[in-house]
């Protein structure tokens, strides 16, 4: 079920590489240019929970459970802080990462991607829009090279081919876009755009004329 506040919430998932950055820059823009306000942001934040996670990706990741912990933290840290606000004022969320990587990333034996999902629908909205930018991890880790990354520890390729299966897992949600990011980048803009603007006549953020 989707939130019930006046904004709209918009998920970008994917492995890394996917180019969920770049997309949110895009349609960032084209909020601005619909005369949106528009609120960017991903997790883990930059915050005090956050960049324990952040840290831990550099230097050994941590138990799933207490990067669940922190994840929980950090997340509802951020919705109290800048999600909720920026919906209340109707304004569009557009979010890298959210708790659909928890189940990527976490999920394991010891703790059950059942689990993790209540966990964060306990307090934490629901989309309006779910874009999955699928990508093979090869590819993902080609682009990490390419931009002068090295791999950190949660982009391992065993890692980013479970992660896959997992995002692609979700595109069967009535919210969800599965969107080819092997394809040119700017086809994936339009597609991610088109979804964008029927979210935004659903939610009547944007009339179907075009008048905000």
């Amino acid at each position: 079920m989707s939130h019930t506040l006046p904004g709209l919430l918009v998920v970008f998932e994917g492995i890394d590489g996917a180019g969920k950055s770049t997309q949110i820059r895009r349609l960032g823009l084209l909020c601005e240019a619909l005369g949106l306000e528009c609120v960017s942001s991903r997790e883990p934040t930059f915050g005090q929970y956050g960049k324990q996670l952040r840290d831990s990706a550099a230097h050994g990741r941590l138990s799933r459970a207490e990067e669940h912990r922190l994840l929980l933290l950090d997340r509802r840290e951020h919705i109290d802080t800048l999600i909720r606000p920026a919906l209340m004022r109707s304004a569009v969320v557009l979010l890298d990462r959210y708790y659909y990587s928890s189940i990527a990333y976490q999920a394991g034996p010891e703790l059950s991607a059942e689990q993790i999902r209540a966990d964060n629908e306990a307090f934490a909205p629901a989309p309006d829009l779910l874009l999955i930018l699928d990508l093979p991890p090869e590819t993902g880790l080609a682009r990490i090279g390419a931009r002068g990354d090295r791999p950190n520890a949660f982009e391992a390729l065993a890692t980013l081919q479970h992660c896959r299966e997992v995002y692609r897992s979700f595109a069967g949600l009535a919210y969800a876009r599965l969107i080819d990011a092997t394809a040119d980048l700017d086809q994936v803009t339009a597609k991610a755009s088109a979804a964008l603007l029927r979210a935004l006549m659903t939610r009547r953020l944007l009339q179907v004329d075009g008048n905000t």
